[in-house]
């Protein structure tokens, strides 16, 4: 018999492992790019960073709990496909 190909699931977990690296490192960038460019004083700016740092913080946290469950439900979906497939055989 044919073996079983793998399933989008997994493609998608690392494109969205990717996602949330390269929204993470926008973050950073934008933050210093936005640091460089603004005349403020030293306190305001360390205050700009720090503000930046916990907004990117969580965003990457919201986006990496959100692949989490879109991962799980994946695998609940697929196993249900393949408990489907295994019990008409």
């Amino acid at each position: 018999m044919a073996e079983k190909k793998r399933t989008s699931c997994c493609k998608s977990k690392k494109g969205g492992s990717k996602f949330i690296l390269g929204a993470a490192l926008g973050a950073a960038v934008g933050a210093v790019a936005g640091v460089l460019v603004a005349p403020k004083s030293g306190k305001e700016t360390r205050k700009d960073i720090k503000n930046g740092a916990v907004k990117a913080d969580k965003k990457v946290k919201a986006g990496s709990k959100k692949l989490a469950a879109k991962g799980k439900k994946a695998v609940a979906s697929s196993s249900k496909k393949d408990d489907k497939t295994t019990k008409k055989s």
